[in-house]
Order: structure tokens, then sequence, then C-alpha cells
């Protein structure tokens, strides 16, 4: 039975948080990090005080992931054995998924609705399909002649330091956990400043699924301290890392700067979304455009953020669009009618509305949202916002804003488009909407992109890689390509007599 609005406020008053660090097995206080306050966006009120790890608490967790790999049972576990572990503990985040949920629309302002049938959906289908994939990679035995045997296998890695943020928090952290454990890691998770409720409960599941000591340790605390001292530190064998360009750019220097560790990173993107003359549906075209800007207030890094559509089909997609911004009108996040919660935090609002304003200033027109709404609320909520009369060279067609602001840039031949699509620095992901098979598969070719989607957008499944190019980052997420990230590969070369 799903829940209604007032059960999901009753279940707010009702919920508590674990605050401290989890390192080792169980809950613990910081030996030198200072507390840090979780502001929900949805009012503006402290959810909690948590725990920070200062170095010294990265120390520690380090050390206890340490003893997990070097001398503790995982990595040495059947393959199978730590499917069951896994297996154990998506059957228990399902079991607490309303709270989980609960816990996520909170923190970072997930409509609950998304929260609840989308995030928390993605981690237990992600933990289930890597406990399935445990025992399913096998090694090779290439042909060394009749005088030796030669063997080619993949081990696992080591210490894995997983930084995730806040837009997906349980998503993200599923993607680094799954084929992290199953490949036989340790790993120390680092959740964004702005979301670790969730990731505490998570690893609170972690000790009841009977996870042994120091195989999953949580960390909470700033970039710039937590994971400064997680990027640095020797014991640390891979991070993975998905965040902004800025603060990779910081971890492959820590790595430089320490052990040469492995550096996965997913980063930015400003994705173009082409919508050619001869779309199948335009109307399909501008409500999936809309959908996927909106979706999540624009906080992700796939998001849409650029809509290239043909100059003979502008003013009709354009209108098309503008109506369905109407339709994510920000409400509160645990109303499950609600389609688009606040942003994550007043900061990021601000830095939302100067992106605004200066893309009015460049001589964007806005035809959609732009200002702030809600304000009573004391939530940080930004109204679903459309700008056309976009230039290529303005801030706003370039940079990530990471909100809900979609610029429209108009086009008149394939060619044109392609080259506009290309006009980035980053290269996460694509779309184009055509009738012509041909068209889509040249197209699709010449975009430089982790992911193109041909008349559709955020299509996919965990069978399926997603990752980028260029400023995006590099390594891959999901699919079996991810194991990759936390396996070394070792060859073994027999004489035989």
């Amino acid at each position: 039975m799903s829940l209604g609005h007032d059960d999901w406020l009753r279940l707010a008053g009702r919920v508590s948080h674990p605050r401290g660090l989890f390192i080792g097995g169980a809950f613990t206080d910081p030996v030198d990090g200072v507390p840090m306050s979780v502001v929900s966006p949805r009012d503006g009120t402290a959810l909690a005080d948590v725990a920070t790890a200062g170095e010294a608490d990265v120390d520690r967790a380090v050390a206890a992931a340490r003893r997990a790999f070097d001398g503790g049972p995982w990595p040495r576990l059947k393959p199978r054995e730590r499917a069951k572990h896994l297996l154990r503990l998506a059957d228990l985040v399902e079991r607490d998924a309303d709270v989980l949920a609960l816990t996520v629309s909170l923190e970072m302002g997930k409509p609950i609705s998304d929260a609840r049938g989308i995030e928390l959906t993605a981690l237990v289908n992600t933990l289930r399909w890597y406990a399935e994939a445990a025992d399913k990679t096998a090694g090779e035995v290439p042909d060394a002649g009749p005088d030796a045997l030669a063997l080619v296998t993949r081990e696992p890695a080591g210490v894995v330091a997983a930084v995730v943020p806040w837009n997906f928090p349980l998503t993200m952290a599923g993607w680094k956990l799954g084929p992290a454990l199953a490949a036989g890691c340790a790993v120390v998770l680092k959740p964004a400043e702005q979301s670790p409720l969730s990731a505490l409960h998570l690893a609170r599941l972690a000790e009841e699924a009977g996870l042994p000591e120091g195989v999953l340790n949580v960390v909470n605390g700033p970039g710039e301290v937590t994971g400064r001292a997680l990027g640095l530190h020797h014991g640390v064998d891979v991070v993975t890392f998905t965040g902004s360009t800025e603060v990779g750019r910081h971890f492959l220097r820590y790595a430089a700067d320490s052990n040469l560790k492995r550096v996965w990173l997913e980063l930015g993107g400003k994705s173009p979304n082409i919508v050619l003359d001869d779309a199948p549906e335009l109307g399909a075209a501008a409500d999936t455009s809309a959908w996927g800007i909106f979706f999540n207030s624009g906080e992700m890094c796939t998001a849409p953020s650029r809509l290239l559509v043909h100059e003979a089909v502008a003013d009709e997609v354009l209108e098309r669009v503008v109506v369905r911004a109407a339709d994510f009108a920000p409400g509160d996040p645990l109303d499950p009618a609600t389609r688009m919660g606040p942003v994550v935090s007043e900061d990021h609002l601000g830095t939302i509305e100067a992106h605004v304003a200066g893309a009015r200033g460049e001589g964007a027109r806005v035809r959609a949202g732009g200002e702030r709404v809600r304000a009573d609320s004391g939530g940080s909520y930004l109204a679903p916002t459309v700008l056309d009369r976009v230039t290529p060279g303005m801030r706003v067609a370039r940079e990530e804003i990471f909100g809900p602001v979609l610029s429209v840039l108009t086009f008149r031949t394939v060619e044109e488009a392609v080259a506009l699509a290309a006009d980035t620095d980053y290269g996460l992901a694509a779309a184009v909407w055509t009738r012509d098979l041909g068209r889509a598969h040249r197209i699709s070719r010449a975009l430089r992109a982790g992911t193109v989607w041909v008349n559709c957008y955020e299509e996919g499944d965990l069978t399926v890689p997603f990752g980028g190019t260029k400023l995006s980052g590099h390594g891959r997420d999901k699919s079996l390509h991810a194991l990759e990230k936390f396996t070394d590969l070792k060859t073994t070369w027999i004489a035989l007599p």
C-alpha cells in the first residue's frame, strides 16, 4: 500500500538518523573531526548534527579496510559467498526502503515518489545484479605452446575509496559498492556533505547483513578534509569518484602526490539533445526534453541542458516545452504528487540564479521560470526555467549549471547541429531525434559522448556501461565493465616439464 502525504509527514517525525562514523563494523565517535549540520532544502531546518572524519579518522577507516582486505575473509570467500552477503543486503534495503527514501528526500530534496520508486529501486537492483555477476566472470588461458601453461586471472584490487555525490546518493553508492564488493575489495565510502544520513543507514544495514568488519566503512566530512585525506592516503589502492570536474582534478593530483593509486572519474556534463525536423514525434521529443531537464531539479550530470532544435520546428517544440514546464512546478518533496522539489541548498540556488541573471544580461530570453518560488516554506525552490535566444558562446550554453535550467539553441543543417553538439568541453551524454536510421547512426558516431540516446533519453539498464569522455571523466560505472575498475590482471606463467 503506497503512502500518502500525511503518512510521509508522520514518518518524518518519527525517523531517527545515525550520526557517527562507521568504521570496522561499528558506529564510532570521531577522533579529530568536528560536527556537521545536515540542513534539509525542503524547509531549511536542521535534520541532524553528524560526526565528520578528520585525518586521524580517515586513517582508522583505511586501516580497518586494509585489515579486512589483507587478512580478513572477504577477498578469500568464494564469489557465491560474497554474493549471498550482497543479496542479503539488498533484501534489507528493500525492507527499509520507505525510511531510506524518506531520508534521501529530506536531506537533498528529491520528490518522495522518485526517491522511493527510482532511487531505492536502483540500489536494490544494482546490489542484486552484481551479486549475481560475482561468479560469472572468468580468467583466460592463452595458448602458450606445448612447453608452458599461461593463466590470466583477475584479482581484487584492494582498498577502494568511493566518493559519491548528493544528487543520487544511494544510486551512486550502489554503482560503486556493488562491483567493488562483488570483486572482493574493501571499501571506504565518503558520502557528500549534503547527504550523509542515507549512507549511514546503509552502513547499519551492511552490519546487519553480516559483512565482515572493515569491509564497508562510511566516513562523513567535507571534501577538502575527508576527501583529501582519502585521496592522499597510501593505504588506498583505488579511488572511484562521481562529482564535479574541479574536484576530479584534485583527486588526480592527490594520486600523483601519494602512491599513484588508480583514480576513476565520472564528472560533469553539458549534454546536447538534438531534435531534427524529421523527429518521429515532436510532442514526445518536447515532453522528454522537459522531463529530462526538470527531473531531479535538473541536478543530473546527464541532464539534457542544451536543447538543439531545427529552426523549422523550433517554435512548435519550444512552445510545448514551455507548457510542460508548468507540470514541474516545485512542491513539497514529501507529497507524492510533487514532480520537482527544491535544489539541494541555498548556496546552490544562489549559483543557479546567478547563471540565469547572467544569461539575461547576455541576451537570452526567459520563456518560463527564472525566479525563486515557495520562499515562505524556508526551502530552496526555483521555478523550472526555459531560456531561448541562447547562442553558443553564452555561459549558460557552456557551463554546467546543475539545476532546472534549459538552454534552447537552433540550427539549420545536420552538420551545424553536430558542430553545436560537439562545441563543449564535456562528453558524457547526448541524444538525437530522427526518423532516419542512417542519419541516427551517422550522428551518433560523430558525437563524442559516453552514451547517445536515439528517440529517447535516460534509457538503459545495468547491462550497459555509463561514463564519459573529455572533461566528463573516464572509466565506467554499471555493467560487467565496472568490475574492471576494482580488479588487477595477473599473469601466471608455468613452465611444463
